[in-house]
């Protein structure tokens, strides 16, 4: 698709959630070249309900969120594809700024690569209810779902203990599942926990109790007890999806989380990464935020103008000849798209333009 020969795209966006999307939005509108590689899945298309993204109705899955995302995308000149990237490495011959991404159908040289893989959360083992109906995973989208309800908190870990004493802002009957396993909270949360109404309930579950909604009402425990619960959230842990992370030789925290600068950048110039593979809140909002941040980055890094002085003296003066800068595909969907200033038309790209050299 690209012009000028040496790359097929500016940027190829690894990921297709709202982060993703994003990052690719921005790089498209900015005049970028610009793909998103997405294999499918992710947490953001397990939603049933949207909550959180102002300006979304709660209606919204996260299916047809994503789903209007990418249709903004394309109709801004990106590309999407479905695929699975096998690498990303640097161009093979040293001399040009950039990195070969080979999926399973092909092989792209590009300019920019944005991770935005995000990661799993790590399951408990069933009897379980459906994600979006007694199962969450997210305390800051669905606390406000479980005002006054009974709820449980799976895990033996800090975050278990911590998710629990936190869910008491919303609700007086709260319950700790370990599901038979010891706790591994430290002293001082043990201490925190005896202060608050907070049931540690250490018996193995034996199965669940559902309504005519598919809702969990209930668990049943290997002791014979049943405890009402109306949903509650596992903390057992992420999965980060950072195989090409770790190909690539980028720096991660401790938490496992890729480290990253204040605009989304790697340990390896040119390689950014947004969302929920970096560190901060798991959120839709947020990690739209860090894919804006991503893609004006990377659009400041790699617009041709203004050229500097260094490069007026090295290069001369920009032509009329010169510019514009973006590609014809890009410049030929501006100015047909509804969100144009002179509204929908058709016209050809400028014939003084000068080929990319």
């Amino acid at each position: 698709m690209y012009t000028d020969g040496r790359y097929d795209y500016d940027v190829a966006v690894v990921g297709g959630g709202p982060a993703g999307l994003t990052s690719a939005l921005y790089t498209t509108r900015l005049g970028m070249d610009t793909i998103v590689i997405n294999r499918g899945g992710g947490r953001a298309a397990m939603m049933t309900d949207t909550h959180n993204v102002i300006g979304v109705t709660e209606d919204v899955s996260g299916n047809e969120f994503l789903e209007t995302a990418r249709e903004q995308v394309q109709d801004y000149g990106g590309t999407y594809e479905r695929g699975f990237v096998e690498s990303v490495e640097p161009l093979a011959d040293g001399n040009e700024d950039g990195f070969t991404v080979t999926t399973s159908d092909d092989e792209l040289a590009v300019k920019r690569v944005v991770l935005a893989t995000g990661f799993a959360d790590e399951r408990p083992d069933p009897p379980l209810p459906r994600t979006g109906k007694g199962l969450h995973w997210c305390l800051h989208c669905d606390a406000f779902m479980f005002v006054g309800e009974p709820v449980f908190v799976m895990g033996t870990g800090e975050a278990a203990a911590h998710v629990a004493m936190i869910m008491l802002n919303y609700t007086d009957d709260v319950d700790i599942l370990t599901r038979g396993d010891e706790p591994e909270w430290s002293d001082e949360t043990q201490t925190m926990l005896d202060n608050h109404p907070v049931d540690i309930v250490d018996t193995e579950l034996s199965g669940k109790r559902t309504d005519d909604d598919g809702w969990l009402s209930a668990y049943e425990f290997e002791d014979g007890s049943v405890r009402e619960y109306k949903g509650g959230f596992p903390m057992l842990g992420s999965d980060y999806h950072a195989e090409l992370a770790d190909e690539l030789g980028l720096d991660r925290n401790d938490d496992g989380t890729v480290a990253v600068d204040d605009h989304g950048e790697t340990s390896v110039s040119g390689v950014y990464a947004v969302g929920d593979l970096t560190p901060g809140h798991n959120q839709i909002p947020i990690a739209m935020g860090e894919g804006a941040d991503a893609g004006i980055a990377i659009h400041k890094d790699l617009r041709k103008y203004p050229r500097s002085v260094d490069d007026i003296e090295s290069e001369g003066a920009v032509e009329d000849v010169d510019v514009p800068a973006v590609s014809e595909e890009l410049f030929a969907t501006a100015l047909a798209h509804e969100g144009h200033a002179a509204g929908p038309r058709s016209e050809a790209m400028p014939e003084a333009r000068a080929d990319d050299d």
